[in-house]
């Protein structure tokens, strides 16, 4: 067989088990989700966003009091 059909093939083969693996891994995290339910041990449906920095180098945005400059934090580095 040509080569180029063979690596054809093994390509398609692998991105067809990944996709089979994927799908099991989504059927095992919800199949835990309904055990823990039932269990009553499942997590509150509350979502908790987690702090994204404001400037590239990972300072946040601070609020300045009344009457204060505004001063952007940074770690030392120029951005």
């Amino acid at each position: 067989m040509h080569p180029e059909i063979l690596r054809e093939l093994t390509s398609q083969r692998g991105r067809e088990m990944r996709d089979q693996a994927h799908r099991a891994t989504l059927v095992r995290i919800a199949s835990r989700a309904r055990r823990a339910r039932r269990r009553g041990l499942a997590e509150t449906n509350e979502f908790v966003v987690p702090a994204v920095p404001d400037y590239v180098d990972g300072s946040f945005r601070v609020r300045p009091a009344d009457g204060e400059a505004v001063r952007v934090p940074t770690t030392g580095r120029a951005a």
